[in-house]
């Protein structure tokens, strides 16, 4: 077996995959070959690293050494200073915010410090494409465990003192849900991966089945195994992830060729498969019941409940459903105990949690934290504060049915129970970080508008009630807003909320009704004084240049489509009303803030 005295572990997620990661290998292959290296130095390609803000990237061990936003030509330097001379190169190396020198080892990186992995223990450390990589960190062990030590009845009491709860959104008790599904007769049994992720800005399922594939399959086992009479899984996963499933297919045909899937597991009589079910990508389709009805190949429209799917799901049968992360979580939990995974977290809401943090911060990127972790610590200490140096406004939470949570909350505990107090929610784990130049009022259109796009339609309340709320909001940003519009909104929010049918609907009004609660004075200056103070809605905006701030640079001028901006060497800027489209170009371009 061949000795190699580094490893370089090569983000291949799809975000640094579409940064180009894979011409990064191809460049390090050609430059170590160069320089007869090829025997020393090995390359790896792992899933996702986390810090989506950085990429192409890797990491050097056994040092742990990072490097970020790497380029082909990079590469020479790197292995001629690094590898051949032992020299690392800090130019490569990642830079705090409002700090001067590298911070060398991903260790001590604030974005990868202050995180506590268990769903994502093998983010970039593993090559998600090798069953063995995946069994040498104690891979399928929890299975093993299951099988030969535990009964059922075990399984799912180890899984209740964990305080699990559904990762998926809704929260429910992960081991008391297999306990429900357990106790019904009704064969044959199955379980269900969720994951349909559609939220905006937010990937943590698909970059779980990225990096860890074979910890989704081990937990759905372990679970089928607890609620006994089930022999076949189902994840469902959308279209548009072909990685995702790219690397769930190869992990499955791995499974089953070592005995871990399949018919009498590990030498038992426990018998269990997998089939992957493509989603067409409709939001509502993370519903579970619309799921279901989608894997049987009839619109995914939501049904009643009750009856609820542990009674009576798939095929009119008994059905366990839980999201990736969740299962994710399963193996870890039985490896070392409910009570390990209880002790950290808070009374309501035990364990760590994934987020994808995206929008105006600094560090874009996948993250796991213990529960009850502020949202403080995850927008500066982890996050690395706001892009462009401006403040914090909000955070919206929960995906596109999520509430907004103003600056003055900022402390706020990230738990269940917490975040719904402050009216915005969990949800999967999708957070959108906003600045002071961003309209809350235009905000929440913006995230209506998508409710409405991705509504089934089946229930009233939803299919004209998020149609009526949409409309009001176009208005009221395009100043035709009316006194009276502030107080419709949340009698309309609120009848929504209690209504409809399923938990699109029943969330849908979430970010109106969040964005009045705490930022109602943006509402009334669109309605009274027909102005936007973030200057983001372009009906409400006349622009014109600030004569004492202009510099007379003419960049305006340079920028500007519609040949509205009059300028001349040397004199100050003036806007044509008459021509100016109100692109913002102007905008965008000033360096000195100098257009009103």
């Amino acid at each position: 077996m061949t000795q190699f005295r580094a490893n370089i572990l090569i983000c291949a997620g799809t975000g640094c995959v579409a940064c180009g990661a894979q011409k990064i290998k191809i460049a390090l292959e050609d430059e170590l070959r160069k320089k007869s290296l090829e025997n020393e130095i090995q390359i790896t390609l792992t899933g996702c690293n986390g810090f989506c803000a950085k990429g192409p990237l890797f990491v050097v061990y056994p040092e742990g050494i990072f490097y970020h936003s790497l380029k082909p030509e990079d590469i020479p330097l790197l292995v001629e200073e690094h590898f051949l001379k032992g020299r690392p190169v800090k130019e490569l190396m990642y830079i705090p915010p409002a700090e001067k020198e590298a911070v060398p080892l991903m260790r001590d990186i604030p974005f990868f410090k202050h995180q506590v992995l268990r769903a994502l223990r093998n983010r970039g450390l593993i090559d998600a494409e090798k069953i063995d990589e995946y069994i040498a960190r104690d891979g399928y062990m929890a299975l093993s465990k299951v099988l030969t030590d535990m009964s059922p009845e075990d399984v799912i009491n180890e899984m209740i003192a964990s305080g699990l709860r559904g990762r998926g959104g809704g929260g429910f008790p992960t081991g008391k849900k297999w306990e429900e599904c357990r106790k019904y007769k009704n064969f044959p049994k199955y379980t269900v991966c969720n994951g349909d992720e559609g939220d905006p800005g937010a990937f943590m399922d698909r970059s779980v089945l990225e990096a860890d594939p074979h910890a989704v399959l081990e937990g759905m086992a372990i679970s089928a195994y607890a609620i006994g009479g089930v022999e076949k899984g189902y994840i469902y996963v959308r279209a548009e992830y072909p990685l995702a499933i790219h690397r769930l297919n190869i992990a499955i045909d791995q499974a089953r060729e070592y005995g871990l899937l399949g018919r009498n597991i590990l030498g038992t009589d426990f018998n269990f498969d997998i089939e992957i079910y493509p989603g067409a990508g409709a939001f509502v389709c993370g519903e579970e019941t619309a799921l279901i009805a989608s894997i049987e190949g009839r619109r995914g429209m939501p049904t009643p409940k009750p009856p609820f799917p542990a009674e009576k799901g798939l095929w009119g049968k008994s059905t366990n459903l839980n999201n990736v992360e969740t299962f994710a979580n399963v193996p870890q939990i039985i490896l070392n105990g409910g009570a390990w995974f209880a002790s950290m977290g808070t009374e309501g809401s035990k364990g760590t949690k994934v987020f994808a943090l995206t929008g105006a911060i600094n560090n874009v990127g996948l993250v796991e934290v213990p529960m009850g972790t502020s949202l403080k610590e995850l927008v500066f200490d982890i996050g690395g504060g706001i892009s462009d140096k401006r403040k914090f406004k909000a955070a919206q939470l929960g995906g596109p049915s999520g509430g907004c949570i103003p600056e003055s909350l900022i402390d706020v505990k990230i738990d269940f129970d917490s975040l719904t107090e402050a009216g915005a929610m969990m949800g999967s784990g999708g957070v959108v970080v906003m600045h002071d130049a961003t309209c809350m009022v235009d905000t929440a259109r913006f995230f209506t508008d998508f409710s409405v796009d991705e509504s089934c339609g089946k229930c009233t309340p939803c299919r004209i009630g998020l149609r009526v709320m949409l409309n009001k909001l176009e208005d009221i940003v395009a100043g035709r807003g009316q006194e009276g519009d502030v107080e419709f909104l949340e009698r309309l929010g609120k009848h929504i909320k209690n209504t409809s049918h399923c938990g699109l609907g029943k969330t849908a009004a979430n970010p109106v009704l969040s964005t009045i609660r705490y930022f109602k004075d943006e509402y009334d200056s669109h309605i009274r004084e027909k102005r936007c103070s973030a200057k983001v809605c372009v009906d409400l905006i006349k622009f014109e240049v600030n004569e004492e701030k202009c510099k007379m640079c003419g960049l305006c001028l340079k920028a500007c489509p519609s040949s509205a901006v009059i300028w001349e060497k040397k004199q100050k800027a003036v806007i044509d009303r008459e021509k100016c489209t109100r692109c913002r170009s102007c905008v965008t371009v000033c360096r000195f803030d100098a257009i009103d």
